[in-house]
């Protein structure tokens, strides 16, 4: 996606779902007691939400005591590099239809340990910046 006459592009929200679609690895910031928090997750993103699947443990508390969240990735290449970030509401999916539903995308733990827990992030915004890489201009 070259953009030669800008190094730098905001990306639009179809542009911001396309590159969420290349990815399954994200960071989480959630806030619980004026206390921030950052995880890195792994994501399914389907165009308008963002599920991943947890244990129960700190992500899963803070999220029954703050449901607001940001998710923020990213990808690179030698030449371009982008930025997305959603800001919107967690919930634990807990109706049987949604629960098949996530349990049928293409989303795996990154380790080998038992995480049942579906979340869905509903975005109130999304958006994104595209960098495209090369050499500091002469000053």
């Amino acid at each position: 996606m070259p953009y030669a006459s800008e190094p730098v592009k905001e990306l639009s929200p179809e542009e911001c779902w396309n590159h969420l679609g290349t990815t399954n690895i994200a960071r989480l910031a959630l806030s619980v007691g004026g206390e921030i928090d950052i995880f890195p997750i792994n994501i399914y993103a389907n165009g308008t939400s963002v599920l991943f699947r947890t244990a129960p443990g700190t992500k899963l508390l803070e999220l029954t005591v703050n449901n607001k969240v940001a998710l923020e990735a990213d990808g690179h290449t030698e030449t371009d590099a982008w930025s997305v970030v959603i800001k919107g509401t967690a919930r634990e999916v807990q109706h049987q239809a949604e629960i098949d539903e996530a349990d049928a995308a293409p989303l795996q733990p990154w380790v080998p340990t038992l995480k049942y827990r579906y979340v869905t992030i509903e975005p109130v915004s999304i958006t994104g910046r595209y960098f495209e890489r090369s050499g500091e201009p002469e000053r």
